[in-house]
């Protein structure tokens, strides 16, 4: 058999260079090209033992010995430590336990109520004019409820919409239509510049490129860990406190989990010290240990996030210009930006019938997904996507919209 040519065969030899092919084992895989690790990753394969032993023997057979036997108990605390270095955070500043909704309010409102205390008129949250709507439902509760007003804004505009009323900002990392990465440092700084708190949600950046909370001076952030995280539909998320702040802290949601004796049952309410402040209720132990399983992929492998950004950057780039190549004139346009330092893991392209279109490449074997009205999304998980799968799904796509 004669040797792949053209795209295929760079493919074949980019796969061959890849320094983190050999990941791609440690993951449940079949011949499907899975091009939606931004909504869900994939399954470690290690996860299912380690989630039964948590089901026979933790709880089983310990059953609530497992708190303290087990570290049921700390496991929000130790498994945000193990986050924390794949959000450029020292340990101690993360906090890992409910949805990423939760998160973003008690992030919001100990935003604003920081804000207030700092000095008097106070009175507006800037959020994200493009966020993924829920950061917006959680937003206008929280302005509601600390007596701000809230006033969507571009990214890019936010600097200018800075003012003395500014309370907090939220803002997404990555766009999650587009896949547009937001510059984090500069739009944190000018943030601070303003006297006011930034709140980042980094769903779709966390462990697909470097984020550097601890060097940016973030102040707050939260994100989900079922997408490049693989921790698994619906496993917890995470809350991260700059560690001055964790004293100055007020969660609207205080919880006996966050109380400085939480089994001392006492009727007013004291918060902990550190990042604990963070918790609220029992934590879900299940899907909070198979997220801890999920983990062991970036330890085991010695995995950096620099190398998976470099990956991810050259997959991308390759998937674009494979779409140059197949896909006829006009039918497709990418709407994530070219530039590297303005895109996310993933490519989005401006479709007619994406809906359609996407239905079709999953019947064909190349699962993505798409956003109404008209955006097909392709991400790109570089610790098990290579460079065929990345080639196939472009081929795959050509094929689709001619046919």
């Amino acid at each position: 058999m004669s040797e792949p040519t053209g795209l295929a065969g760079e493919a074949q030899q980019l796969d061959a260079a890849d320094g983190l092919a050999a990941v791609r084992e440690r993951f449940v895989l079949d011949d499907v090209t899975y091009l939606d690790g931004n909504s869900l990753g994939a399954l470690p394969a290690h996860v299912p033992a380690r989630v039964a032993d948590v089901v026979r023997r933790q709880w089983g057979e310990l059953r609530i010995r497992s708190w303290e036997e087990s570290g049921w108990w700390t496991a929000p605390e130790r498994i945000g430590d193990r986050i924390a270095p794949l959000v450029g955070a020292a340990a101690g500043q993360v906090v890992v336990g409910d949805s990423t909704s939760v998160n973003v309010f008690k992030a919001l409102v100990a935003a604003v109520r920081m804000a207030q205390e700092d000095g008097p008129g106070r009175n507006e949250i800037l959020v994200d004019a493009t966020t993924f709507p829920t950061d917006g439902y959680i937003a206008e509760s929280a302005a509601r409820m600390t007596g701000c007003a809230l006033r969507p804004v571009a990214p890019a505009e936010v600097p200018s919409a800075l003012g003395d009323r500014t309370a907090a900002v939220l803002l997404n990392h990555v766009d999650y239509r587009t896949g547009r990465l937001h510059d984090l440092p500069a739009l944190t700084a000018a943030v601070h510049a303003a006297g006011a708190y930034a709140v980042w949600d980094l769903c779709h950046s966390a462990g697909a490129l470097p984020v550097g909370l601890d060097e940016h001076g973030v102040d707050l952030a939260v994100g989900c860990t079922y997408k490049y995280l693989n921790g698994g539909p619906g496993s917890p998320a995470y809350l991260y406190v700059r560690r001055d702040l964790q004293p100055r802290f007020d969660s609207p949601l205080p919880g006996w989990n966050s109380h400085a004796e939480p089994f001392g049952m006492r009727p007013a309410y004291a918060p902990a010290s550190g990042a604990v402040r963070g918790r609220v209720g029992t934590p879900d132990i299940l899907s909070l240990l198979a997220l801890d399983a999920a983990l062991d992929v970036w330890d085991e492998d010695g995995v950096s996030v620099a190398a998976v950004r470099e990956k991810s950057l050259a997959l991308t780039d390759f998937f674009l210009r494979c779409v140059g190549a197949y896909v006829p004139d006009g039918r497709v346009e990418s709407v994530t930006p070219a530039a590297h330092a303005e895109r996310g893991s993933q490519v989005a392209l401006r479709c007619d019938d994406a809906g359609e279109v996407m239905k079709r490449l999953i019947e064909r074997g190349v699962v993505g997904d798409y956003r109404a009205p008209d955006v097909l999304r392709f991400g790109f998980t570089p610790l098990y996507v290579g460079f065929a799968d990345v080639e196939r799904a472009a081929r795959v796509l050509a094929r689709t919209l001619v046919g």
